[in-house]
């Protein structure tokens, strides 16, 4: 659904990736004969009392001629657990119904009510074909398609990169372009109306499918500074139009003393049916013997009022020929879109109003560590544990919350 397919990009995307731009993790040495190089992976994510993910993920990366190579990408993953659905806590118990209206679910007094229903289930399929265009111009295109029972995303892509300046300077520019459909259960809820606060009631829906669009460019320039010396900047521009509310989440509606109002006391959000992204990347990466430093800093902003920064940095220390041990730290820190509110107020409904935290004022702390064996020639096992914290800036109404990441690596090739 889309509300759990924006949160596990948000939360498991703990290092900056550049759009159309991924690489793979682990460099075997494979370049010179027709191997498969398979990279895989299970991810386990954990959030106190909220959501859990566990993301399996296959890559296998074949040369098919000179400097040509396909490269194909199976993920799925699954999320349990109970995600909040924007209302506030009070003083008393609060029923709300479930997505399908079908049910009921309480929150206890003093909670900030959370939503048990929250599930899914996700697969999905990339594949790449990169190739020389001609001497200092490669191309990469890519094709992806995800699955999920409320929600689908076909995407294209290419990708193309030039070298000059002797090599030593590489200029970066790709298109992109995604049609997803919007499957949400019991329908898309008109946005800013009442939640019902029974079964017997209906909803008022504006449908019960849409579809979103998203297009987007990326250009960018890696430079060698030094024999062990890279700088890369990349600039991502994105445009995404058509249904961008979340369909399950809600807001509360205070009277002037405070209190929830005593008629339909919860709204259903609404957001803008567009939304433009800009970003800006640099990474920088440099070797000192055999270990290998990389700091990135990303800033980026859109028209709904989030600007946010991104600050992470790993080391890379060789323990020996065999092992190694890879520290991770990350901060990320994000102003509040335009349209988000607490709650609001009875009298005072604004065209565009959302409570999803994750619009708010926040912050995410990480510090995480790898572990890497090279057990074989091409093959290598490696373990990474992240702790995470996030904090809504500003607001009791979320208490900080509290993640594990562990994610267990085998690369190997046949």
């Amino acid at each position: 659904m889309q509300l759990k397919k924006l949160n596990l990009s948000q939360v498991l995307a703990v290092a900056t990736s550049s759009l159309l731009a991924g690489t793979s993790q682990t460099v075997l040495a494979v370049d010179n004969n027709n191997d498969w190089q398979v990279d895989s992976s299970v991810l386990f994510y954990s959030e106190t009392d909220r959501v859990s993910v566990v993301e399996p993920v296959v890559s296998a990366r074949k040369k098919i001629g000179d400097d040509e190579y396909l490269k194909f990408k199976l993920v799925a993953d699954a999320l349990t657990g109970a995600s909040p659905n924007g209302a506030i806590k009070t003083s008393s118990a609060q029923t709300f119904t479930t997505p399908s209206g079908s049910s009921t679910y309480t929150t206890a007094a003093n909670t900030a009510p959370l939503d048990p229903s929250f599930h899914d289930t996700r697969g999905a399929l990339s594949a790449e074909w990169e190739k020389p265009l001609n001497e200092r111009l490669k191309g990469v295109f890519s094709a992806n398609y995800s699955q999920e029972f409320d929600y689908s995303s076909l995407g294209l892509g290419a990708n193309f990169s030039w070298d000059v300046n002797q090599r030593n300077t590489t200029l970066t520019a790709g298109v992109g372009y995604s049609l997803d459909q919007v499957k949400p259960v019991g329908g898309m809820p008109t946005g800013l109306t009442a939640m019902p606060t029974t079964t017997s009631v209906s909803k008022s829906k504006l449908g019960d499918t849409d579809d979103k669009t998203i297009a987007s460019l990326l250009l960018g320039v890696t430079q060698v500074i030094g024999p062990k010396h890279l700088l890369q900047l990349n600039y991502t521009y994105s445009n995404e139009d058509g249904y961008l509310t979340d369909p399950y989440k809600i807001l509360s509606v205070l009277d002037n003393s405070g209190n929830l109002r005593g008629t339909n006391p919860y709204l259903y959000e609404k957001r803008p049916t567009t939304r433009t992204r800009h970003a800006l990347y640099l990474k920088d990466v440099k070797q000192f013997g055999a270990d290998v430093l990389q700091f990135s800093y990303r800033y980026a902003w859109d028209d709904w009022g989030i600007l946010s920064h991104t600050l992470d940095l790993r080391y890379r220390y060789e323990l020996n020929a065999k092992n190694y041990l890879e520290p991770h730290l990350r901060y990320y820190l994000q102003d509040k879109a335009d349209f988000y509110y607490y709650n609001l107020v009875d009298g005072s409904i604004p065209q565009f109003a959302s409570a999803d935290y994750r619009l708010g004022d926040l912050s995410t702390k990480t510090i995480g560590l790898k572990y890497g064996y090279v057990f074989a020639e091409n093959h290598e096992f490696g373990i990474r544990t992240e702790l995470i914290q996030q904090q809504a800036e500003g607001s009791a109404q979320f208490p900080d919350t509290d993640a594990v990441l562990v994610q267990l690596n085998y690369s190997f090739t046949f």
